[in-house]
C-alpha cells in the first residue's frame, strides 16, 4: 500500500528500523577505515549516536512528527559521538526544524525538512570536505527534490533518495582522493545509507529482526557480582523526568531544587532542564530515595540503574555508556573556580598522569571509543567552574566537545583543537592559569600545540599502499602527524623509522607514552637507542597503558 503521508508514530517506526540496520551493520562501516590501523570506529560512533535518539522516542507516545523529530534530535545531540556521529546528528536537527508546524507531512514537504537538514549539516562543520557524508545527504536530497511531486508517496521518494544517495556514494572516491588511494568509500556516508535504507524498508514492512543483540548488551551470565559481593561503589542512577503541570510550574521549575537536594544522597551530580525536562546522573546506594523524591515533580520517561561494581570488573567496550569507573571519581567542588580544565584520555596511566598534571575531570575516551557530547557536559558540571578549557586530544573528538560547549550554559567553555595525546600533554606540562586573561592563556595554549610533532605506532589490520609506504596485515605501521612515514615487521624498527623520517635537528624534548602491550624492557631499549642516535634529545618516558597506539611520542 502506497503511503502519502507521514506522522510521528510511522516516524518513529521508521528510525527505529534505520537504527537498527546501523546496529547490524556497524562493523562493515568500521572496516571502511582511510587508514589500515585498528581504529576505525565511525559505525560505532553513528550507531551510538543514532540510538541515543532512537532509545528516546521508542516509548514516545506522539503522533505529530514534529514533535516526535524534536525529540528525537536532542537525544542524538546528547548522544553523539565522533565527527560523524556529531554531523548525523546535525542532520536529523535540521530536519526537525523543518517539520516545524506539522503534524503529518507529504513527500514533498518530507524533501523540504531533508533539505533543511543538509544545510544544518553544512552549517556545523567549519571546513565541509566533499566526498563525505555531506556530500551524500546533499545529492540524494537535490536528486530526490528534483522528482517529487505532489503525487509521490513516501515509499517513492525514499526510493528517489536512496538511489541517488548509493550512487553518490561510489563517486566519493573521485571526490576524495584520500578515499581513492585507500581504495574505499566514505564511511560515513555508507553508515548514513544504512540509516535510510532501514527507514525504507520499515515503509515496505520489512524490519530487522528484534532479536539482534548489540554486542554491547551483557546477560546475567557475564555479570561479575554474586551472593558474597560488596556493593562497593553504589548504583549508578540515571532518568530523564518529564516535568507535569499538575504537580509543578514547569515555566519557573528551577532545577536546583533537585540537585541541592540529591546531594545529600549521593555524588557525581548531573542534573540539566531543557525546556519540560530534567536529565539527571547520580551515584548513589539508594536510588529508590531519590526516584521518590523526584516523582513529585513528574514521571519518569527514561530509567536506568547500573551496580558500579559490577561496571567497574567489566570491559571498555561495555563503559562506553556510561563510564562509571572513572565518573565516581568526580566530587564536586564546594568553591567555584576561576578555571577548570577537562581533558579526554584513555589508559590507567594516562589517566593518572592527567590528574597529576592539575586535570580536573578525565573523561574516558580516544581511538575506538570517542565519548558523547553528554560526557562532556557531565565533565563540565562536575568541575564547577566559571570557565572549563577542553583538551580533546583527538580529531575526531573535537565537534562533540564544542557541541557540549555550546549546549551547557552554566560556565564559559572553551574547546583547544588538541588532535592528540601528545598535543595534550605538552600543552598542560606548559600550562599557566595564572593569567588573568582567558585569551592570553588560550593563545599560549595554541602556541605550544603548533611545535608538537606527533608519532604514533600500531599495526595495520589489511594490506595497503599509503603513499610510498607498501604495508602488510600484522605489520607495524609509523603515523607522524597523520601521515604514515613507516611500517615493518618490528614494532622497534618500525619506531626508528619513524624518527628517521623526522627532521630532528630543532626539537629538544622527546617524551614517549607506552601502551598497554609494551613491556618495560622494550622501552629500555628504545630509550637507549634514542640517547645514542639523538644525543640532543631529553627523553621523557610515561606508562600510559593506553589501547590501540603501543606508542605515542611527544616531541618538542
Amino acid at each position: 500500500m502506497e503511503i502519502s503521508k507521514l506522522d510521528g508514530e510511522l516516524f518513529k517506526t521508521l528510525i527505529v528500523n534505520g537504527a537498527a540496520n546501523l546496529r547490524v551493520n556497524y562493523k562493515v562501516v568500521d572496516a571502511l577505515n582511510v587508514f589500515p590501523v585498528p581504529d576505525g570506529d565511525t559505525g560505532t560512533n553513528m550507531r551510538m549516536t543514532i540510538e541515543a535518539g532512537a532509545n528516546e522516542i521508542k516509548e514516545f507516545k506522539e503522533k505529530s512528527i514534529y514533535e516526535v523529530a524534536k525529540k528525537l534530535s536532542r537525544g542524538m545531540l546528547m548522544g553523539a559521538r565522533g565527527n560523524s556521529g556529531v554531523i548525523l546528528s546535525q542532520l536529523f536537527r535540521g530536519l526537525y526544524k523543518g517539520l516545524e508546524g506539522y503534524d503529518e507531512i507529504t513527500a514533498v514537504e518530507l524533501g523540504k525538512a531533508f533539505e533543511k537538514g543538509v544545510a544544518q549539516a553544512y552549517k556545523s562543520v567549519m571546513k565541509p570536505v566533499e566526498g563525505t557524508i555531506l556530500t551524500v545527504a546533499r545529492e540524494a536530497c537535490e536528486v530526490a527534490n528534483s522528482k517529487v511531486t505532489n503525487k509521490t508517496s513516501i515509499q517513492q521518494y525514499f526510493k528517489y533518495y536512496l538511489d541517488e544517495a548509493n550512487q553518490s556514494l561510489k563517486r566519493t572516491p573521485e571526490l576524495l582522493p584520500v578515499l581513492k588511494e585507500s581504495g574505499v568509500v566514505d564511511s560515513g556516508a555508507t553508515g548514513y545509507i544504512y540509516i535510510i535504507e532501514g527507514m525504507a524498508n520499515a515503509l515496505d514492512g520489512k524490519f530487522v529482526s528484534a532479536d539482534t543483540i548489540s554486542e554491547t548488551m551483557h546477560s546475567a551470565s557475564q555479570l561479575s557480582f554474586d551472593a558474597s559481593s560488596d556493593l562497593e561503589y553504589g548504583y549508578c542512577t540515571e532518568f530523564i523526568l518529564q516535568l507535569q503541570h499538575k504537580k509543578v510550574d514547569i515555566k519557573s521549575f528551577d532545577e536546583k531544587i533537585i540537585s541541592d537536594h540529591l546531594a545529600a544522597l549521593g555524588d557525581s551530580i548531573v542534573c540539566i532542564k531543557d525546556e519540560d525536562l530534567i536529565k539527571v546522573h547520580i551515584h548513589t546506594v539508594t536510588p529508590g530515595d531519590v526516584l521518590n523524591y523526584c516523582q513529585q515533580f513528574g514521571e519518569y520517561v527514561t530509567l536506568k540503574i547500573e551496580n558500579m561494581s559490577v561496571q567497574h570488573n567489566e570491559n571498555q567496550i561495555a563503559k562506553l555508556e556510561c563510564d562509571c569507573e572513572e565518573c565516581v571519581e568526580v566530587r564536586k567542588s564546594n568553591i567555584r573556580k576561576k578555571y577548570a580544565i577537562v581533558a579526554v584520555a584513555n589508559g590507567e596511566g594516562l589517566t593518572k598522569v592527567f590528574k597529576e598534571m592539575g586535570v580536573d575531570y578525565v573523561v574516558p575516551g580516544g581511538q575506538s571509543m570517542n565519548p558523547s557530547t553528554d560526557d562532556f557536559v557531565k565533565g563540565f558540571d562536575s568541575v564547577n567552574a566559571d570557565n572549563i578549557i577542553v583538551f580533546p586530544n583527538n580529531g575526531n573528538i573535537v565537534m562533540a566537545a564544542k557541541q557540549a560547549g555550546k549546549y551547557y550554559k552554566n560556565a564559559n567553555v572553551v574547546v583547544i583543537e588538541s588532535k592528540s595525546i601528545a598535543q595534550g600533554y605538552s600543552a598542560l606540562t606548559l600550562l599557566d592559569l595564572g593569567a588573568d586573561n582567558l585569551d592570553e592563556i588560550v593563545e599560549e595554549i595554541n602556541q605550544t600545540i603548533a611545535n608538537v610533532t606527533t608519532c604514533m605506532v600500531t599495526y595495520a589490520v589489511r594490506d595497503a599502499e599509503v603513499g610510498q609506504v607498501k604495508i602488510k596485515n600484522g605489520d607495524f605501521i609509523g603515523i607522524c602527524d597523520g601521515k604514515i612515514v613507516a611500517s615493518t615487521t618490528s614494532r622497534t624498527q618500525t619506531l626508528y623509522d619513524m624518527l628517521a623520517a623526522n627532521d630532528l635537528s630543532e626539537k629538544e624534548i622527546i617524551t614517549i607514552i607506552y601502551g598497554a602491550d609494551v613491556t618495560t624492557e622494550e622501552v629500555e631499549e628504545i630509550k637507549n637507542y634514542i640517547g645514542e642516535n639523538y644525543s640532543d634529545l631529553e627523553i621523557d618516558i610515561i606508562d600510559g597503558k593506553q589501547d590501540v597506539y603501543s606508542y605515542i611520542l611527544s616531541i618538542e
